[in-house]
C-alpha cells in the first residue's frame, strides 16, 4: 500500500494570490512540536498565552479572545450561529462575495435577513448602514473588512457607536487583513471578529482566531445548553435558545477556554502551536512596522501593474493593502496567463468570483510574502508572461515603478 503514493513533496511556488500564502518557517516548526493532552497542564497555559497574544493583534481589551477549531469560515459560523437564533433581524453589509457568505449562512441560521449593497469596487458608505437600521431594526450588524474577491477594505471607524445607537450587536469577518491592516476593535466598538491564519498573519488554513465582547458574550451566554454527558452542577442552562450547533457552540467553546475548562471537543493542538507562533511573529515584529509593509507591498504592486500599462481595479480610497486586483487586458487569456506564471515561474497569482469572473487577476502580497523581493520577482515575471503572449509591456517598467513605491 505505501507503494502506491509517494511521500507529500509539494513544488515550492511562491503564493502570491489572495490566500493561502506561504507560511512563515516559524509557524511550521512550532507546528512540528509533540502533541500534548488538552487539559495538560502545559496546554492550558499554551492556550492562555494565545488569548493574551491575539489581544493586541485584535486591538481589544476583550477578556474572551481565543481561537475557533477549523478554517476562517468556522469562525464565521460560530459567530453568527452563536449570535443569531431564528427570526432575528441582521443587517449585512453587502460589497462583494464575502458580504453574500455572510447572508448564505445566516439564510440557513433561520435569520431575517436585510442587506445594504453597493457594487463591487465600492464600499457602504456609513450614512447608508443608519439608514437602512432605522428602516430595519436589526439585532445584528454584519460586515466583512477586507474582502479579497473585490480587494476592498470597508471603513468601520463609527459602526459600533452607530450599531449601539440603535441597541443592535456588530460582527466583522477580517479573515483578510488581521496582521496586515489595523483590526480596532474596542475602537471601532464592534463586538464581535474573527479571524484566519492564512493570509496576512503568515500561518496555513485551519484555526480561526476571535474576540467577543462582553455585550456580545452576555448574548452568547444567554443561550448556554450544556451537553448532557459534560454538564456540571454549578452550572444551569439559560433560558434563550438553543445554539443550533454543538461544534461551533460559542457558549460551550468559551467554557472550554475558560478557568472551567469544560471539556467541549479536543483542540487542535497543533493548530494552536502554529496560531501561536504567527501572533510571536506578528508581535515581534511590531503592529506599526507590520502595517507599514503591507501598505509598502501594495503600493508596489499597484505601482508596478500600473507602468506595465494594466489597469488597477476599484477605488484607490478603499484598497486593501495586501491584495490588488489588475484587469485583465482586452485580447489576453487570464487563465493562459496564471498557467505560464505557474509552471515557468512557479508563482500563483489569483483569479476573481462572481461578476469578476475571467476579467481580473488578484495578486497578494501579505505575511511571510509582503517582501519586496517577492513583490519584485512577481511583476517582472508578469511582465515576462504578457510579452510572451504578445501582450506590448515596457520592459522593466513594472520593477522599476515598484522598486521606486516601495520606496516612498
Amino acid at each position: 500500500m505505501s507503494n502506491w503514493f509517494g511521500e507529500i513533496d509539494p513544488p515550492q511556488r511562491l503564493l502570491m494570490g489572495p490566500g493561502p500564502v506561504n507560511a512563515h518557517p516559524r509557524v511550521l516548526r512550532a507546528m512540528s512540536a509533540d502533541l500534548l493532552g488538552q487539559f495538560d497542564p502545559e496546554m492550558t497555559a499554551y492556550m492562555n498565552e494565545v488569548m493574551q497574544l491575539y489581544r493586541p493583534i485584535f486591538g481589544t481589551q476583550n477578556p474572551w479572545t481565543f481561537l475557533i477549531d477549523g478554517t476562517a469560515r468556522a469562525g464565521i459560523e460560530a459567530a453568527l450561529v452563536s449570535l443569531v437564533a431564528p427570526g432575528d433581524r441582521v443587517l449585512v453589509v453587502n460589497f462583494g462575495r464575502f458580504g453574500l457568505l455572510l447572508r448564505e449562512i445566516l439564510e440557513r441560521v433561520g435569520a431575517v435577513i436585510e442587506t445594504v449593497d453597493v457594487p463591487w469596487g465600492e464600499v457602504v458608505p456609513l450614512d447608508a448602514i443608519r439608514a437602512a437600521m432605522g428602516r430595519f431594526e436589526p439585532k445584528l450588524v454584519a460586515t466583512v473588512h477586507g474582502d479579497t474577491s473585490t480587494t476592498m477594505a470597508q471603513p468601520l471607524d463609527g459602526l459600533g457607536a452607530l450599531c449601539r445607537e440603535y441597541g443592535a450587536l456588530s460582527y466583522v469577518d477580517a479573515t483578510a487583513t488581521i496582521g496586515g491592516m489595523e483590526i480596532a476593535a474596542d475602537r471601532w466598538g464592534v463586538d464581535v471578529v474573527t479571524g484566519g491564519l492564512q493570509k496576512c498573519l503568515g500561518g496555513p488554513s485551519g484555526s480561526s482566531p476571535i474576540t467577543v465582547s462582553d455585550a456580545a458574550a452576555e448574548r452568547i451566554f444567554s443561550r448556554r445548553h450544556v451537553e448532557r454527558g459534560i454538564r456540571i452542577e454549578d452550572l444551569d442552562d439559560s433560558d434563550g435558545p438553543r445554539i443550533g450547533s454543538n461544534y461551533f457552540d460559542l457558549a460551550m467553546i468559551m467554557d472550554y477556554w475558560s478557568e472551567k475548562r469544560l471539556n467541549h471537543h479536543t483542540e487542535a493542538t497543533t493548530m494552536l502551536y502554529g496560531a501561536r507562533e504567527c501572533a510571536r511573529v506578528v508581535l515581534g515584529e511590531g503592529l506599526e512596522a507590520r502595517f507599514a509593509r503591507h501598505a509598502a507591498a501594495g503600493r508596489a504592486v499597484t505601482a508596478g501593474a500600473r507602468a506595465m500599462g494594466l489597469t488597477v481595479f476599484g477605488d484607490d480610497r478603499y484598497r486593501m493593502t495586501n491584495v490588488t486586483g489588475i484587469r485583465i487586458p482586452d485580447g489576453v487569456d487570464g487563465e493562459l496567463v496564471r498557467r505560464r506564471m505557474r509552471e515557468d515561474f512557479q508563482i500563483e497569482i489569483g483569479t476573481a468570483f462572481g461578476p469578476l469572473a475571467g476579467k481580473m487577476w488578484r495578486i497578494g502580497a501579505m505575511g511571510y510574502n509582503a517582501m519586496k523581493h517577492k513583490v519584485l520577482i512577481t511583476l517582472g515575471a508578469l511582465e515576462a508572461v504578457l510579452r510572451a503572449s504578445g501582450h506590448p509591456t515596457p520592459a522593466g517598467a513594472g520593477v522599476d515603478a515598484a522598486l521606486k513605491a516601495w520606496e516612498e
